[in-house]
């Protein structure tokens, strides 16, 4: 297994693209050639090698004496470090040589990031089954995500999957202006996350579907989650409408672009039912429409996939929040804490 942590650095000799589709997470990138760059050695690699590898090498070494001389001078002398590239090869070494003969400690990733994504895979399918999970299920806008941080801070090991994801959960969950992470850089962030906890304590975290916006959950940790406690949390429907009000502020001030994602849901809960929702939105009524959504759709959804995936819902113990402050939730929090992990 991996141990990223030793590291005082670890750099991504890769171009920025291959970087931003995912990474080691800490992971610095200081590319011996960029995207254009990358594009163009590729490119005349087909049908002069050799001459590829010379513009190749020219770029990088331009490149890396600048990370040289803006980046470096933040690590001191003691400093350890990691390099990677695609598979371990030319890019890794050439930034390696380069640190030696400065005179720092560096290693080179062993396979590079290929090898990485490759444990990664392995250890999504065991490390999330080592643990055992306490779930918060509840309708969209009763406090589930806002509790699952009053968790957090009351001291509980919560692993919050939609933070990782960037995205809420359910066709309105993007958040506007955060792009999400790609599926592979997604994977790498939920085994950081999920390595850091100690098994002797419950994982605290939200009942979700298979998929997060456009990312898909590891199935282990799917299966394992079904096999653990389920907590039902509810609040009033003038609280959810509220909650929905801050969390949802932009479609708020821009109904007609919420309706727009909703087109899809037309033929599921029906013309008149859609019509309906059209014109409160065209009357800026908010709250109403707000509760309409939930109440005709939401609710019934969620209710379906829940018993479908935690069949014994009905069974499992409750909380009512009637606080969503922050200091009622850490209330709740705590003596949750106190009632489920001793």
């Amino acid at each position: 297994m991996y141990n990223f942590s030793d590291y005082d650095l670890i750099i991504d000799a890769r171009s920025p693209r291959e970087y931003e589709e995912d990474h080691i997470p800490g992971a610095v990138n200081f590319p011996v050639v960029d995207n254009e760059e990358y594009a163009e050695v590729g490119t005349l690699h087909r049908t002069d090698k050799m001459g590829a590898y010379r513009i190749g090498v020219q770029y990088s070494l331009k490149n890396i004496a600048r990370h040289i001389e803006e980046d470096l001078p933040n690590y001191p002398e003691r400093s350890r470090i990691l390099v990677y590239c695609f598979r371990g090869g030319k890019r890794s070494k050439l930034w390696t040589d380069a640190l030696e003969t400065i005179g720092y400690k560096v290693e080179k990733l062993k396979g590079g990031w290929k090898a990485y994504r490759h444990w990664v895979n392995e250890q999504l399918t065991v490390i999330p089954a080592q643990y055992r999970y306490h779930i918060l299920s509840g309708p969209t806008g009763c406090g589930k995500t806002r509790l699952l941080y009053a968790l957090r801070d009351a001291g509980a090991q919560v692993l919050d999957l939609e933070g990782i994801a960037e995205h809420r959960g359910s066709v309105l969950g993007s958040i506007p202006g955060v792009p999400q992470p790609t599926q592979k850089l997604f994977d790498s962030l939920l085994l950081r996350q999920l390595s850091g906890y100690d098994p002797a304590h419950p994982v605290w975290v939200e009942a979700e579907s298979k998929k997060i916006g456009n990312v898909q959950l590891p199935e282990t940790l799917l299966s394992t989650m079904r096999t653990g406690l389920t907590i039902r949390v509810d609040a009033a429907m003038t609280q959810r409408v509220r909650l929905w009000r801050e969390d949802y502020r932009h479609f708020e001030q821009d109904p007609q672009g919420m309706l727009e994602r909703l087109q899809f849901l037309r033929p599921l809960v029906g013309g008149e039912e859609f019509s309906a929702w059209e014109a409160l939105a065209q009357e800026r009524r908010m709250p109403e429409l707000f509760e309409r959504l939930m109440r005709n759709h939401y609710d019934p959804s969620y209710r379906r996939a829940i018993l479908r995936n935690y069949p014994a819902i009905d069974t499992a113990p409750s909380v009512v929040l009637d606080d969503l402050s922050p200091e009622g939730l850490l209330r709740v929090a705590s003596s949750m804490r106190t009632a489920y992990e001793t």
